[in-house]
């Protein structure tokens, strides 16, 4: 238990990222994420949004408490009493540790914007933060509680994404496009200035730490106002896209449910 915790540093070598052990291992993680969501999603569809809600809720509870206990250990295993100020949910998996628990209990366009960016970016947060997460894979063993802890939470937002769309509960109003912009600008401040504070990377907003993010980091050489920059326009440009194809996907089904198109 003291090596899985990683009391005292890890004695393993790490596998390493994208070795046969991380792609099997986040594997499994995101055939469960997919197989629940298709099975509460298909169960829920037809039921009413109090009944809905109640697994967005569950999923909640699940999510932030898998986060505190995280960020405890993560203290409790440093020898830096202000540890706490590093394990902030100021990356973009961190979003949802709000809004899905404000998509859960609030009404109206703030509900329905909640629920739209969790579905945009649960299953980009998931993928990014299984299968993408060289920062992890590179530095800690692959069956140890730094990565058993980031597969669990990246993919409950993953499955919180698709049981949103399955069950009915996502809306996708252009209207509310200029919310999920204002989330994504407001958690950007906040890590921006978080980075400038405590020297570090939250967002990945300073450097790609083996991420994909490196990709954009090297074709701007490292600039430091160019590639944030460069960062939150993807934010932007992904958003605007997912809303495009979604509407095109919806356009679609309408033409082939409606007998007068066929």
């Amino acid at each position: 238990m003291k090596e899985f915790f990683g009391i005292g540093g890890y004695q393993r070598t790490p596998e390493g990222f994208l070795s046969w052990q991380h792609i099997l291992f986040v594997s499994c993680f995101m055939v469960a994420m997919v197989a629940l969501a298709i099975y509460f999603g298909r169960k829920f569809r037809d039921r009413s949004e109090e009944e809905k809600n109640k697994v967005l809720l569950l999923t909640a509870i699940i999510l932030d408490t898998s986060e505190v206990f995280r960020i405890i250990m993560a203290c409790i295993t440093s020898e830096d009493p202000m540890r706490w100020l590093y394990e902030l949910p100021l990356f973009l998996c961190g979003i949802p540790l709000i809004l899905i628990p404000l998509a859960a209990l609030s009404k109206g366009r703030v509900r329905e914007a909640s629920l739209d960016f969790v579905l945009i970016f649960g299953i980009l947060g998931a993928v990014l933060g299984t299968y993408g997460a060289g920062q992890n894979y590179n530095a800690y063993p692959v069956l140890s509680f730094n990565n058993v802890i980031s597969a669990v939470t990246h993919t409950i937002s993953g499955f919180a994404s698709l049981y949103i769309v399955i069950s009915g509960m996502d809306s996708m109003k252009k209207k509310n496009i200029w919310i999920s912009f204002c989330i994504l600008f407001g958690f950007c401040a906040m890590a921006f200035t978080a980075n400038s504070l405590l020297d570090y990377n939250y967002m990945f907003l300073v450097r790609g730490d083996g991420t994909p993010y490196d990709i954009f980091y090297n074709l701007v050489g490292g600039n430091p106002v160019l590639y944030p920059m460069t960062v939150i326009l993807l934010f932007l440009l992904y958003i605007a896209a997912f809303y495009g194809v979604y509407h095109l996907v919806k356009r679609k089904e309408l033409k082939c449910d409606d007998p007068e198109q066929n």
